[in-house]
């Protein structure tokens, strides 16, 4: 988010339903209900932030890593709130990634069946499945060797935008995994995430005055 009186970012974190290591009832909110609840609790503290911070309204970006990535391309295929969005390690198609992660044994439990039992209830909360609607600039990052989210998925959001014309850019780093762990792959990120948002998020009169 910019402030509306500089160019000021003010980061604000949201932890999700579904988020592990909270209480029970908080980590399985999202049961069944991937990208739903979840995304109006972010729209929600959105407006709450605006309300009590001096923030711009029009100069509002989102971003997060691994299911912060997933609701990161869920919320840019759900509104046109969000100016500018960077994407990390994130999940675009549930059901080609019931096939291709390492970690599959948690999804029946969330979702209630497998993919080839209930594939709706897996397109349903699938960002690919609304990629028509992105108007949203976007920035996809990935490690090239994430089992746990795979950069498959992150590489077919990336190349839907760019086939609808929607500005984007994709970014792999090499020999990582879900975790970015190299110093230099970790500042990369920085570099190309502040980038992402200063070109989006800033004012136009400053980002004329930019050199």
């Amino acid at each position: 988010m910019r402030t509306g009186r500089d160019t000021s970012l003010i980061p604000i974190y949201c932890p999700l339903k579904g988020t592990l290591f909270c209480i029970p009832a908080f980590t399985r909110a999202n049961v069944k209900d991937f990208g739903y609840g979840d995304f109006h609790d972010i729209l929600a503290g959105v407006d709450e932030i605006v309300k009590q911070l001096p923030v711009d309204n029009n100069r509002v970006g989102v971003t997060g890593w691994s299911y912060g990535g997933y609701m990161t391309m869920w919320a840019v295929t759900q509104t046109n709130r969000f100016r500018a969005a960077v994407s990390g390690a994130g999940l675009s198609n549930w059901q080609s990634y019931y096939g291709e992660n390492d970690i599959d044994q948690w999804m029946i439990p969330y979702f209630g069946a497998s993919v080839y039992d209930d594939p709706a209830v897996y397109a349903k909360s699938s960002p690919i499945n609304f990629i028509k609607k992105v108007k949203t600039p976007t920035l996809v990052l990935v490690g090239e060797r994430d089992g746990e989210v795979p950069a498959p998925q992150s590489r077919e959001f990336w190349h839907a935008l760019k086939t609808l014309g929607v500005e984007t850019q994709f970014v792999i780093y090499a020999g990582e995994g879900h975790a970015i762990m190299r110093p230099e792959h970790r500042a990369d990120i920085m570099q190309r995430l502040l980038g992402w948002f200063d070109r989006y998020l800033k004012p136009e009169q400053t980002q004329r005055a930019s050199p």
